[in-house]
């Protein structure tokens, strides 16, 4: 009895800290000056100001991101891994604020501090300013902000910013004189409440077939942000979480380090948990619960044909591998289920913590279009029964300690891949001669008769962070690849709820060794629609300079042999061209109008290649004035062409500069601007004409001073806040705020 108290009294003490957020005015402030640099995992000093708690916790001088972690680090994520701020201090967090002399609070006394010290008004910053992403932090402890105050006085906050103007100031220096009291949330509606009812009633139904289909939406949907639809932008959001607790009591959060790890306790519930926290761009992943979303969950888990025997557990060898686990689950409600949100599938893995550094992602091109294959293409009765018995041959890399991975690793894990491939085809060709099917355009799913905008996605990698968007956006690109559900999952699995951000080392450079394979299995898959004798030379193209080992892989004529012929007649000397167009043609929400750019002078810049490009920071938002008092904005995305990525380190030895390209976009893409500009419609011809014809550092440098805005500029918050406001107005359920930490001072 004494054990059950304690346990919910954690709980409601949890739930206690959740209904407490910013004043209103507060937050306004909190957010547009404080959280565009301190949100998410990648917050200086892990102080995360997106939320009340986030403040009250404090900072740590640990780095959530460490690339030469040894040992896994310990978990320190907000609202999971403690629920006092007397459980963070024990867990080595400082308090930045004071409450018994709140002049003397770190947060008050870095304020103030800008106001003793501005920033120069023009110029660029000295480099005493370090805004490297793996600088060396200074997060003074409230006894050592003497020594700070005196070695970095112009480094007050925000740091590497204009100082806050004196109503902002007062409003956030009175809250914390009073305390930095939080608010109690405004109850929710009974509508949402009864919503959030029906929708646990549905998650914990007791039979088995519901209980397998929670567990695999659960494992998908963890890190999402979820919302109801039919209450728009007046829904609050969730996290579908693990609690010890039934519905209707306060949630016991089992907090694991991946979603699929035993939750120790028997029975659980899955649950809905409020979230009180400002919206981040670079991590806010909005998935919709509907009456319709329901309707078609009953249809794919519960209404298909199929026994659930007995339920997958939590131990043993095979107890993260999805494809053993969810065996009795049809795989075209599997696949259905994640092709409905592709998207969403595919933005967990770029938004996710994976996409925090250039390690990371240096296993992905820059700019890639991606499209699946069709459902239920080939049996999924066969493909269920295959993908299980072959599952020893996809086997995921498993979280380890050691630094070292290996080329017998590397090797290790290409033939197991080849394995894989070959019991595939194999497996491929006896439908194909079942069923009478063809290699051509009608294996790629087109989004269904609904017209499912998520039928293909375009992916932008920025060095170390990357968006994905709907639709073909952009010129061609280089690669593309072709999607279908056992790569789709081992992506998921692999990347989002395999990855562990507070990992070790050899963790994450295995999985992104790993990567390596799913990359090039989605590119085959693309290749395998180009003429046969075609193939090698675009596999040459996409791999120049690759070591041996990689070449052997990529055209294996152990592999190539096991490739069926194309059914697709082509009609040009460039069919990888034509084939591209052909995806366009096949997929009608492929032209995706949100970003197309109808600007001559702009989209002039998308026609060619060009080493001017070169000079350009990976994502720029471009403001444009009109004489009528209204403004257009774009993006402009710098894509770094290289001979190949399928190595580890040692990029900058791989780039192509001569080969770059630019894509404009109408509207924002990326989480992570590096530089604004802003001109009129007269300056877009002079504009245009001096970014194209960039020659050196020097031109980029003249091109800021005449249409950037630096960090010193006065009216940078001014500009800031309004492309937050217009992301906001063009898209409220999806916008979030920005990520400022990777600004340039050029």
């Amino acid at each position: 009895m004494l054990l059950t108290l304690s346990v919910l009294s954690g709980a409601v003490q949890s739930e206690a800290l959740l209904s407490k957020e910013y004043p209103e005015a507060v937050k306004s402030v909190v957010e547009q000056r404080c959280m565009v640099c301190h949100g998410c995992y990648d917050a200086p000093c892990q102080l995360k100001m997106d939320a009340w708690m986030g403040l009250e916790r404090g900072a740590s001088k640990e780095k959530v991101y460490n690339g030469a972690r040894l040992l896994p680090a310990k978990l320190t994520r907000l609202y999971e891994d403690a629920h006092s701020v007397e459980e963070w201090r024990d867990k080595g967090f400082f308090p930045v604020l004071d409450k018994s002399d709140p002049q003397q609070g770190l947060m008050y006394q870095m304020l103030n501090l800008k106001v003793e010290y501005p920033l120069p008004t023009s110029g660029t910053l000295p480099n005493t300013f370090d805004f490297n992403l793996d600088r060396d932090q200074s997060c003074p402890k409230p006894d050592e902000f003497a020594n700070y105050r005196e070695e970095r006085p112009y480094q007050g906050m925000p740091y590497g910013f204009p100082g806050l103007d004196p109503d902002r100031l007062a409003v956030l220096t009175d809250w914390i004189e009073a305390g930095a009291p939080g608010k109690a949330v405004t109850p929710r509606p009974d509508a949402e409440i009864r919503a959030v009812d029906e929708w646990e009633t549905f998650l914990n139904a007791p039979d088995k077939k519901s209980r397998l289909m929670a567990r695999y939406i659960f494992e998908h949907l963890f890190i999402g942000d979820i919302y109801f639809e039919d209450f728009g932008t007046d829904s609050a959001w969730y996290k579908l979480v693990r609690s010890r607790t039934a519905p209707g009591q306060p949630i016991d959060l089992i907090a694991t380090r991946r979603p699929y790890d035993d939750p120790g306790s028997e029975p659980f519930y899955y649950r809905l948990q409020i979230r009180y926290i400002s919206r981040l761009a670079k991590r806010h992943m909005p998935y919709a619960l509907s009456a319709k979303r329901m309707a078609r969950w009953k249809e794919l888990f519960l209404e298909t044909e199929y026994e659930v025997a007995e339920l997958p557990g939590y131990k043993g060898k095979d107890f993260a591998n999805p494809f053993i686990n969810f065996e009795q689950l049809p795989v075209e409600t599997r696949y259905r289920f994640m092709l409905d949100e592709a998207h969403f599938t595919i933005m967990a893995y770029i938004k996710g913590p994976v996409c925090r550094g250039q390690v990371a992602l240096n296993v992905i091109d820059d700019h890639f279009w991606v499209a699946f294959a069709r459902p239920n293409a080939a049996d999924p009765e066969q493909k269920a029964a295959f993908l299980a018995a072959e599952a020893k041959e996809m086997r995921l890399p498993q979280a380890k300690g050691s630094f070292v991975v290996t080329a017998l690793q590397w090797r290790g894990y290409a033939k197991s891949q080849q394995r894989f491939l070959k019991a595939q085809a194999k497996a491929i060709s006896k439908v194909v001669d079942q069923h009478s099917l063809k290699l051509d355009m009608n294996l790629i799913w087109d989004g269904g008769p609904e017209r499912n905008d998520n039928a293909s996605l375009t992916v932008f990698r920025h060095f170390d962070s990357a968006t994905v968007v709907k639709g073909l956006v952009g010129q061609q690109p280089q690669t593309m690849w072709v999607i279908d559900y056992s790569l789709l999952e081992r992506i998921h699995y692999l990347l989002v709820a395999g990855f562990d951000v507070y990992g070790a080392v050899g963790h994450q450079l295995e999985s992104r060794l790993y990567m390596d394979f799913l990359r090039m299995e989605g590119e085959q898959a693309f290749l395998l629609f180009l003429p046969e004798d075609q193939r090698e030379a675009v596999r040459n193209q996409w791999y120049r300079g690759a070591k041996d080992d990689v070449k052997n892989y990529i055209v294996s004529p152990k592999l190539a042999k096991f490739e069926p012929n194309s059914d697709i007649d082509f009609q040009t000397d460039d069919p990888k061209s034509e084939l591209m167009g052909m995806f366009k043609e096949r997929i009608p929400t492929a032209d995706n109008a949100r970003y197309a750019v109808t600007e001559p002078s702009l989209a002039t810049l998308m026609d060619e290649q060009n080493e001017a490009f070169s000079y350009l920071p990976e994502v720029s938002f471009l403001r444009v004035l009109s004489p009528r008092g209204t403004a257009k904005v774009y993006s402009l995305i710098h894509n770094q062409a290289h001979s190949n990525n399928a190595q580890l380190f040692a990029e900058e030895d791989r780039r192509l500069p001569e080969e770059d390209t630019l894509t404009v976009a109408k509207g924002f893409i990326g989480s992570y601007p590096n530089m604004f500009f802003q001109i009129t419609e007269g300056q877009l011809a002079k504009f245009t004409a001096a970014l194209s014809s960039l020659s050196s550092s020097e031109d980029y440098t003249a091109l800021v001073e005449q249409f950037g805005v630096r960090r010193t500029a006065p009216w940078f918050w001014k500009l800031s806040d309004e492309f937050t406001a217009e992301y906001k107005r063009s898209y409220p359920l999806e916008a979030g705020l920005f990520d400022l930490n990777r600004y340039q001072n050029r």
